[in-house]
Order: C-alpha cells, then sequence, then structure tokens
C-alpha cells in the first residue's frame, strides 16, 4: 500500500478512520476484503502471492480491536527480493495476544528480515485507553534512508496524518493534497457511516504533480511522475484497491474496498459491524 490516510481521535464519533490506496502490479494475486478462513476474527484483504513468510494484508481489523497497516519504503537500491513478505507483520500482530509493546520487543530482532517498512498498530480493545503507533525499521539521516538497529513504536498524538513510502508524514505531494482532502471530508462526516464518496472521491484522483514537487527517491523521472499521483495507473503497475475503515467510539465499524484492475471498471465489497460481532454486506 502507497497511502495510508489516518485520522486519530479527532472526530466527535470516530476513534479512527482510515483512507488508503494499495499499490502493486497487477498480476499479484489478492484475496478480496473478507474475513480470513483461517483467522476468522480479522477482516482485510490478503496477499496471495508466493512469498517468504505468512501471508499478510496492507490493512486489517480484528474483532478484538486491534488494527494494523503498513507501506514499503521506497529506496531501490537498497531492496533484497529475498526476504521475507512485509504483510506477514500485520497478520502477525492482529492474530496475536500481545500489546503493542510487546509485540515490537517480541519481533525486534526480525526485523533486519524485511525490506523498509512504515508499520502502524492500533489498540482498541480497551475504550478508555486506545493507542496508535507508528513503527519503522529505517530512518532518514543527512537526506538518506538508512537501516535503524533498535525498533521503537512512536506513540500517535490524537490528529490526521499521512503515510506513503518514506517516514511518516513526509510531505510527497500526495500526501499533502491527501491530507487536505482527507480532512475537508473528516469535517463533512457526521458519524454515521454515510457518504463513502467524499472518500473514494479523491483516493481516485489520477492526477500527475509538475516534475518540480516530485521528490528524489531512486527511480528515474518518468517513474516518479508515474508514482506521484494518489491514484496511480501504468500498464503494469497501479492503484489495485482503495480502502476506508471507520471505527465508532462505540465499537461499531465499517470498512469499505474497492478493488480495481487494468480497466476503470471496479467491484466493492462493504463489511459492517462491532467490535466482537460483525456482518457482511455486499453491494
Amino acid at each position: 500500500m502507497c497511502l495510508i490516510l489516518f485520522s486519530w481521535n479527532s472526530h466527535p464519533d470516530y476513534s479512527l478512520v482510515v483512507a488508503a490506496n494499495r499499490d502493486e502490479f497487477y498480476e499479484r494475486p489478492t484475496q478480496a476484503l473478507d474475513w480470513w478462513t483461517d483467522h476468522q476474527t480479522i477482516l482485510g484483504s490478503r496477499d496471495n502471492a508466493d512469498v517468504l513468510g505468512m501471508r499478510g494484508t496492507a490493512l486489517g481489523l480484528s474483532l478484538d480491536g486491534k488494527f494494523s497497516a503498513i507501506t514499503n519504503i521506497r529506496a531501490p537500491s537498497e531492496k533484497n527480493p529475498d526476504l521475507r513478505t512485509r504483510g506477514e507483520l500485520t497478520a502477525k500482530f492482529l492474530s496475536q495476544k500481545l500489546s503493542i509493546e510487546e509485540f515490537i520487543h517480541a519481533q525486534q530482532k526480525s526485523f533486519m528480515q524485511y525490506n523498509g517498512f512504515n508499520l502502524l498498530t492500533a489498540d482498541l480493545s480497551k475504550p478508555e485507553k486506545p493507542q496508535l503507533c507508528w513503527t519503522s525499521n529505517r530512518m532518514l539521516m543527512g537526506g538518506k534512508i538508512r537501516q535503524r538497529k533498535v525498533v521503537h513504536p512512536v506513540t500517535i498524538d490524537p490528529g490526521i496524518y499521512g503515510l506513503s513510502n518514506a517516514m511518516l508524514d513526509t510531505p510527497w505531494p500526495k500526501v499533502r493534497q491527501g491530507v487536505a482532502q482527507f480532512a475537508q471530508a473528516i469535517a463533512m462526516d457526521q458519524g454515521k457511516f454515510n457518504h463513502p464518496e467524499h472518500y473514494f472521491k479523491f483516493l481516485n484522483n489520477p492526477s500527475a504533480f509538475p516534475d518540480s514537487e516530485l521528490p528524489a527517491t531512486g527511480v528515474n523521472q518518468d517513474w516518479e511522475r508515474a508514482l506521484s499521483p494518489l491514484f496511480i495507473k501504468t500498464e503494469h503497475y497501479g492503484t489495485r484497491s482503495s480502502t476506508l475503515l471507520r471505527i465508532r467510539k462505540d465499537g461499531s465499524f465499517q470498512m469499505i474496498e474497492r478493488r480495481f484492475d487494468q480497466s476503470d471498471k471496479y467491484e466493492s465489497t462493504s463489511i459492517e459491524g462491532q467490535l466482537q460481532r460483525s456482518e457482511q454486506i455486499d453491494r
């Protein structure tokens, strides 16, 4: 996933709102949003590729109140195709009975086995003390991405944030524009799970940014330009899905996924329910 916009305890009715685009090669097999057959309390799409490690998800929710999402860090010069799939980190967090701190501590020695990642982990199991953290195995030093030897979760304060393929809130054009439009959608949201189009409309924006605004991430200029929109579309690679997750403070939630292929058509699944109890609605 290449863009995650999220609101944490900054809406009177929602604890968490997430609007996200997952970018991937069209040929990579992925299961649609659903409850997992081997972990029936976990909700999310699921990677079906032949990878090293547990098949995971770019964004998922568990009925016991855990949320997790991940993006890769764009650093082509250090990418190692033989390392473990980063999506398994979300699957591990959602399927284990560990707090955020316990999970990060338990995984500490394994983080070097993954290419660069940003990991969001939330625990809503205790309504009086909800927690959201950002964790990365990379750091920005001297304008360059470096490996982080010791990984600690960073607690997220209430607010609205954007995360792409660099550090949290790195002001790439898509992040700046996405956060601004996301904030407008949050302001119009009455907390009743209605008008999802307010979010999907800006997530579906394919407009590239001027070359003068593009970051230098190690790919050529044509790719920087192609990867700059909120919604990416190239011959073999693009935005495969857009996801909206809204969790109310009373524990009720709604997750909607729109899945795209190389044409302009999409399929949609919406699942609504209550933490510890849920029902599916396909539309």
